[in-house]
C-alpha cells in the first residue's frame, strides 16, 4: 500500500457541499485534499434552487457572481387544482436583502465551486473512494482506492464526510441516522416546455380525489435556457422500482434516485396531458429518474476529529430547496471553525460548537420540509414574511450557541449574539468617490469588528481594535462606521465610513455607539453596548485560545 502526504483535512465526497467546504478551508490558509468515487461530474438537474441565504456566502467568498451569471431568478409559484388557479406565491423579500431566490441545476453550481477551489491550486481527486479509516488523540488515518486501483493511506488532522445520504463516514462512525420515509416513489425530469405561463415561476398542479386527498401531482421548477424546467410527478406502477433494488439496499436509507427503468418522454407527457394548466408538448429530454424521499438526522455531527455535513447528516423531503442549501452553510459554519483549530488558535468549546449550532437547524429543517411535503407550504402558519424569510434561510441564527453571550430579553436591540448580520448600504469613505455596502467590507475577510460611533460611553475605536487583534491573535480587521451627521470619517485606530442613508443604524439599532463582532459565516459573535474592551476580550475568549 503507498503511504501519501499528510493534509490538514481529508474532505470525502466533491459535491456541493464537500467543494463548499474545501474551497473555505483553502481560503483561510488550511490545506486539504477532497475525494470522489465518481469520475466526473454528475450531469442532473437535482438540487436547484439557490437561496438568498447561500447567494451571501457565495458573495463573501467573491465567486457570487460567477453563480448569478449561470442562474436564472426564481420569482414565485403558480398553484393549480384541478384545473383551476388557486393563485400564486411571489417570492419578495424586503429591500435591505441584497440577493433573491434563484435557480441553477447542481452540476453548475458544482462547476463553479470546483472553479473556485482550483483558484487555490487544489483538485478534485476522482475515481477515489474512501475504504477505512481510523482516529486517534492526534489526526486520522484513512485508506482510499484510487482511480489507478492502487489502495493509499492518507494521514489528516481531520475528516469530514459529505458523501451524501448512505455516507461511509457517518456509518463508521456508528452515527444514528433515525427518521422514516415516504411511500410514494417520483419521477424526475429534465426537459423543455413551450407554454405561455409567467417565466421564472415554479408551477405546482394537482389534483384532489372526492376524499380531500392528493392523488396526482406535478411540480415544475424553471432552469437556465427556453421553457426548461426540472419537472417532478408521482409514478405510475409500471415504473416503480423495486423494493431494495437501489440505493436504500443495505443501509435501510430509500432517499434519492433510483435504479431501474428511467422515466421517458412519453411518461412525463401523459402527466403533463392530465395537470398541465395548459395543453403543452415536452421535448428535449436531457434526463430522467425514479427517486424516493426519506426525513432522517444524526444524533450528533461528528465524534474527535471526524465529522459530517450535508446529506450525511441530514436528509428531507426538496420541497423549498432546503437540502443543498442548508449542507452548504454546515460546511461554511466547520470550514472556519478547523481553520482556527488547525492554527491552534481555537477555543476549546469551538469545535463542539458545530453540532450544537448546526444540529438544531438540522432538526428544524427536517420537521419543517416534512410538514410541507404533507400539507403544501400554503399550510405554513407562519405570517407571509415570516415563512418568505425563513424559506430563504435568513432566520437561522445561533443565539443558545455556546459562542456567545446572550442579551437579556426584553433591552429592544433589533440583533442578539447569534444573529445574521444583515447587509446595508450607504457606506461612504473618504477616498472612494461611490457608496458601498456592509458586504463589501466584509467581502474575502475572516472576523470583522464593526465599531459605531465615537463612544463617549466606551472604549474608543484604537482601543477596541487594538483589543480585537490582540485576542484574535492579529486574525481580526476593524471598520468604524460614523453617524450621517458626524464629522468626516478619519482612520484613527481602522477605516472608517459614514452611515450616510442611516441604513447601518436602522439594521443594527447601535443608539450612541456600539460594536459588532462578524464571523467568516456571517453570524455575529458579539454585540456590544456601550462597546468596551474588557466586554470585547470576553465574548472573543469563547471563540479563540487563551
Amino acid at each position: 500500500m503507498a503511504r501519501s502526504g499528510s493534509a490538514d483535512v481529508l474532505v470525502v465526497g466533491a459535491g456541493p457541499v464537500g467543494l463548499m467546504l474545501a474551497a473555505e478551508l483553502r481560503r483561510a490558509g488550511a490545506s486539504c485534499r477532497i475525494v470522489d468515487r465518481l469520475p466526473a461530474r454528475l450531469p442532473y438537474a437535482k438540487a436547484v434552487g439557490v437561496q438568498p441565504r447561500t447567494l451571501e456566502l457565495f458573495d463573501r467568498m467573491g465567486l457570487v457572481r460567477d453563480v448569478l451569471d449561470a442562474a436564472v431568478p426564481m420569482r414565485g409559484q403558480l398553484t393549480y387544482e384541478n384545473g383551476v388557479a388557486l393563485g400564486r406565491i411571489d417570492l419578495v423579500l424586503p429591500p435591505e436583502v441584497p440577493y433573491g431566490f434563484a435557480a441553477l441545476p447542481q452540476y453548475e453550481t458544482e462547476r463553479v465551486l470546483e472553479e473556485h477551489l482550483g483558484r487555490y491550486g487544489t483538485g478534485i481527486e476522482r475515481s477515489t473512494e474512501l475504504l477505512a479509516f481510523a482516529q486517534d488523540p492526534a489526526g486520522v488515518t484513512s485508506r482510499l482506492t484510487t482511480a489507478s486501483g492502487a489502495e493509499e493511506e492518507v494521514r489528516s488532522r481531520y475528516l469530514v464526510g459529505c458523501d451524501g445520504a448512505h455516507s461511509l463516514v457517518r456509518k463508521a462512525l456508528g452515527l444514528a441516522f433515525e427518521g422514516g420515509a415516504f411511500p410514494e416513489e417520483y419521477m424526475l425530469a429534465d426537459v423543455e416546455v413551450g407554454w405561455g405561463l409567467e417565466p421564472g415561476y415554479g408551477v405546482r398542479s394537482m389534483h384532489r380525489a372526492e376524499d380531500g386527498t392528493v392523488d396526482d401531482l406535478l411540480v415544475c421548477i424553471p432552469l437556465p435556457g427556453k421553457g426548461r424546467y426540472r419537472m417532478s410527478m408521482l409514478v405510475p406502477p409500471e415504473l416503480s422500482a423495486a423494493r431494495g433494488s437501489g440505493p436504500s439496499a443495505g443501509d435501510g436509507v430509500a432517499h434519492g434516485l433510483e435504479g431501474g427503468t428511467a422515466p421517458a418522454l412519453c411518461d412525463i407527457q401523459k402527466v403533463l396531458d392530465r395537470l398541465s394548466p395548459e395543453p403543452v408538448t415536452a421535448s428535449a429530454l436531457r434526463w430522467s429518474s425514479v427517486f424516493r424521499i426519506s426525513h432522517r438526522l444524526v444524533d450528533r455531527y461528528g465524534e474527535g476529529r471526524v465529522f459530517v455535513a450535508g446529506d450525511a447528516a441530514h436528509i428531507h423531503p426538496p420541497t423549498g430547496a432546503q437540502g443543498m442549501n442548508t449542507g452548504v452553510q454546515d460546511a461554511c459554519n466547520l470550514a472556519w471553525k478547523l481553520a482556527l483549530a488547525l492554527g491552534d488558535a481555537a477555543h476549546p468549546r469551538l469545535l463542539p460548537s458545530y453540532d450544537a449550532e448546526r444540529r438544531p437547524v438540522g432538526e428544524e429543517v427536517v420537521g419543517r420540509t416534512v410538514r410541507h411535503a404533507a400539507e403544501g407550504v400554503q399550510a405554513d402558519r407562519s405570517d407571509p414574511e415570516t415563512l418568505m424569510l425563513r424559506q430563504a434561510q435568513l432566520l437561522v441564527a445561533y443565539r443558545e450557541s455556546p459562542l456567545v453571550t446572550p442579551i437579556p430579553a426584553g433591552d429592544g436591540a433589533p440583533l442578539r449574539p447569534g444573529d445574521r448580520a444583515p447587509d446595508c448600504g450607504g457606506l461612504t469613505g473618504d477616498i472612494a468617490a461611490h457608496p458601498v455596502r456592509l458586504f463589501d467590507l466584509l467581502r474575502g475577510r475572516e472576523h470583522v469588528l464593526l465599531v459605531y460611533g465615537d463612544h463617549p460611553a466606551g472604549d474608543t475605536v484604537a482601543d477596541l481594535a487594538a483589543a480585537a487583534r490582540e485576542s484574535s491573535g492579529g486574525r481580526m480587521v476593524t471598520y468604524g462606521v460614523l453617524p450621517p451627521d458626524a464629522a468626516a470619517p478619519d482612520r484613527t485606530g481602522a477605516p472608517r465610513h459614514s452611515d450616510s442613508r442611516g441604513e447601518f443604524a436602522r439594521q443594527y439599532g447601535p443608539g450612541e455607539g456600539a460594536a459588532f463582532a462578524v464571523r467568516p459565516d456571517g453570524y455575529l459573535t458579539a454585540c456590544l453596548q456601550p462597546p468596551t474592551v474588557g466586554a470585547l476580550k470576553e465574548a472573543l475568549g469563547k471563540v479563540f485560545a487563551p
